[in-house]
């Protein structure tokens, strides 16, 4: 069976007048990031901020993916809504993250950094003292790690551990099973979703 992916496009429209503004507050070298729903809207943002910034780079940012931006980046401009993908950037990248949504600009701040930090601080040690652990195993093109899973739980020591495969991953059914921890090795912004998770790369 084929799959056939299809992205819904945001109908809102960029004012110029605001990004004009917006662009007084961003420095001068950045990136421009936006999730595929606002890909028309980055565009149209990209070309207004380019008239008195370098653009050294425009990226779709997805929830399982890393970017490795330009050393030059002094910014990075996340086109998008809500708080997700800023917060995960702002802690994996150390720079500045900014997000516009509906023509207004959103900094993120030091103290979303630092919760989210604590929170995983909080998952490692969780996962250090757990007896019993699950592995989140996902099915679904580009997250699927079934190899690295198995081999984790092979070198897992003092701990028993349960392979969980699925296509889609409720962090709300994770009573359900009475473990300690859950390591996951799907999309690596998952962590977010629960304190109980940590990623497979934040074991060691």
């Amino acid at each position: 069976m084929k799959t056939l992916f299809i992205p819904a496009k945001i109908k809102s429209k960029v004012n110029e007048k605001k990004i004009s503004l917006i662009s007084n507050k961003l420095p001068k070298n950045i990136v421009v990031a936006y999730s595929v729903q606002y890909e028309n809207q980055a565009k149209k943002i990209k070309n207004i901020l380019s008239e008195n910034h370098k653009i050294i780079q425009f990226v779709q940012v997805l929830g399982c993916s890393k970017i490795n931006f330009p050393k030059n980046t002094d910014a990075v401009l996340l086109v998008s809504s809500g708080k997700f993908h800023g917060i995960s950037l702002a802690v994996e990248t150390g720079l500045p993250i900014y997000i516009v949504e509906e023509n207004s600009l959103k900094e993120i701040s030091k103290k979303e950094i630092e919760n989210l930090k604590k929170r995983k601080k909080g998952a490692y040690l969780k996962f250090l003292h757990a007896d019993r652990i699950g592995i989140l195993v996902s099915t679904k093109p580009g997250q699927e790690n079934l190899k690295n899973a198995i081999e984790f739980k092979k070198n897992l020591k003092n701990k028993k551990s349960y392979l969980f495969v699925g296509n889609n991953i409720n962090t709300s059914e994770f009573e359900n099973f009475g473990l300690d921890c859950w390591v996951n090795t799907a999309c690596p912004r998952l962590d977010m979703a629960s304190n109980e998770i940590i990623n497979l790369g934040n074991c060691n």
